[in-house]
């Protein structure tokens, strides 16, 4: 196998055959300030407009090295394509919803030609322009949020995990049906703009929700979207998820990106058989804070843990030093 980006990424998201080394992947944002500075680009110009969102995605991959590129950087394209109000942020700051439309569960209304409202259009046309520099080259790797994560922005999150708590599941389900078409259009919609992989975000965190409610209430969603959607996906869930591990392959993810609380060893032992494991370097305490060094060495721990993909376990601080970044594709580069 040529150890091209593309070819490195593709097979290693269906554990295939290895190549020389093992690939550096952003599935979730890697935008910083010395990235946005290198690239010319600021927030929140790369939410907002196609060509400066492409670019940004484009530096981490000429830049850094990263293997893949990913143009979204913020978790809320869907909700403001839902009529939400958007805070697109600032330089220092990542977007935020500012109103919470259906707090009383009420029937939510998807707009008319959803696919057409500005925040999705502009991704989606960020994807195409990846598509026409590096179609085949590099792994373009799309994103959208899961209707559980949508219904945080939709109801507020304390308020939908209440109704969780009351045991409103009738309430929950109905909210989860409603959105599931959003999820499921705008995942199409990013194949058929460009990208070779979308990652389907839904936080159902370890710290937020039991893997009984995960299992009782959004796993069926999840066996859905991954039969409707034909196109590679990677689950992204934040936290230490070590207890659900098993259900998110039994809901059909070709890879799981997951966060260094869940370790490399033991998610590797027990499912990477069934799906690929992807991210697994901390952002906090080891991107953020510490040096390259600390940087290397767990990410070779988790390439001698046998972790397929190798990057930031979430969309990484906005002061995140460039440089521990690129030590992540060196650790990469030194092979297996």
């Amino acid at each position: 196998m040529k150890s091209t980006s593309y070819n490195l990424v593709m097979s290693a998201l269906f554990n295939g055959r290895k190549g020389e080394r093992p690939p550096a992947v952003n599935p979730t944002s890697i935008a910083c300030h010395d990235l946005m500075d290198a690239a010319h680009v600021s927030f929140p110009e790369a939410h907002l407009d196609a060509n400066a969102m492409a670019e940004l995605a484009l530096t981490g991959h000429e830049m850094v090295g990263f293997d893949t590129v990913m143009p979204e950087y913020s978790v809320v394209q869907e909700v403001a394509a839902l009529g939400s109000e958007v805070d697109w942020g600032d330089r220092n700051r990542m977007p935020d919803t500012k109103s919470f439309l259906y707090e009383d569960f009420s029937d939510v209304i998807v707009p008319e030609h959803f696919l057409e409202r500005p925040s999705i259009r502009v991704l989606l046309d960020a994807l195409s322009i990846l598509r026409r520099h590096l179609g085949g080259r590099v792994a373009i790797i799309g994103k959208v949020m899961g209707p559980w994560t949508i219904s945080y922005h939709m109801a507020g999150t304390q308020n939908f995990l209440l109704q969780i708590g009351l045991g409103e599941k009738d309430k929950v389900r109905k909210m989860l049906d409603q959105l599931l078409p959003v999820t499921i259009a705008s995942a199409k919609a990013q194949f058929r703009a460009g990208a070779d992989i979308v990652v389907l975000a839904d936080h159902a965190t370890g710290n937020l929700v039991g893997a009984y409610h995960y299992e009782e209430l959004l796993l069926p969603y999840h066996k859905i979207l991954t039969a409707e959607i034909e196109g590679p996906l990677i689950l992204h869930v934040c936290g230490n998820c070590t207890d659900r591990l098993e259900l998110f392959a039994d809901a059909g993810f070709d890879a799981y990106h997951f966060e260094w609380a869940v370790d490399a060893r033991s998610a590797v032992e027990r499912v990477g058989s069934r799906m690929s494991l992807v991210g697994n370097i901390n952002n906090a305490q080891v991107l953020y804070q510490g040096t390259p060094e600390d940087v290397y060495q767990q990410a070779r721990y988790a390439i001698e843990a046998g972790v397929q993909m190798i990057g930031p376990e979430c969309a990484i601080p906005l002061a995140t030093p460039l440089e521990n970044l690129k030590a992540i594709v060196k650790a990469v580069r030194k092979g297996y």
